[in-house]
């Protein structure tokens, strides 16, 4: 029987996940990552990051990173440049991309229902034009 030394076992395990270059792409290239449904993604490699409450992150990935743990020092400093990230980078972009949104020409169905009840509303609100009387007008004009 092979002699098996359960230190050196023990030693692979607590073996952990080197994230400085991920902080330091959240910090220089933040236009890589993407936030959605409680998943911070990194677009270029397809990683994707979970951060519960204490700030503990859980990556999910198609490689051997998602077999590795993150060490608790370096967890907590991810954790910062996310919010971070979140707070400076993301927000803004969401913000921006629904206030675009609000703006972009809408489908022909909708078109179409506007163009009905702009013009119901033009046909409900006839009223006789407002007259008003020309020294009115003209005491306007020479105030200035």
């Amino acid at each position: 029987m092979p002699y098996t030394n359960v230190s050196s076992l023990s030693a692979r395990r607590s073996h952990s996940l080197n994230i400085a270059p991920m902080i330091s792409a959240l910090q220089f290239q933040p236009a890589d990552f993407e936030y959605e449904r409680g998943w911070l993604r990194h677009v270029p490699s397809r990683h994707r990051f979970q951060f519960d409450r204490s700030g503990r992150v859980t990556i999910d990935a198609r490689c051997g990173c998602a077999t590795e743990r993150v060490g608790c020092e370096q967890g907590e400093e991810l954790y910062v440049a996310f919010k971070a990230w979140r707070q400076f980078y993301w927000q803004p972009v969401e913000i921006d991309r629904e206030f675009a949104s609000h703006f972009r020409t809408p489908n022909a169905w909708v078109r179409l229902f506007r163009d009905i009840r702009m013009a119901w509303r033009r046909f409900r609100g006839r009223a006789d034009p407002v007259s008003a009387p020309l020294e009115a007008m003209t005491t306007m004009i020479g105030a200035e």
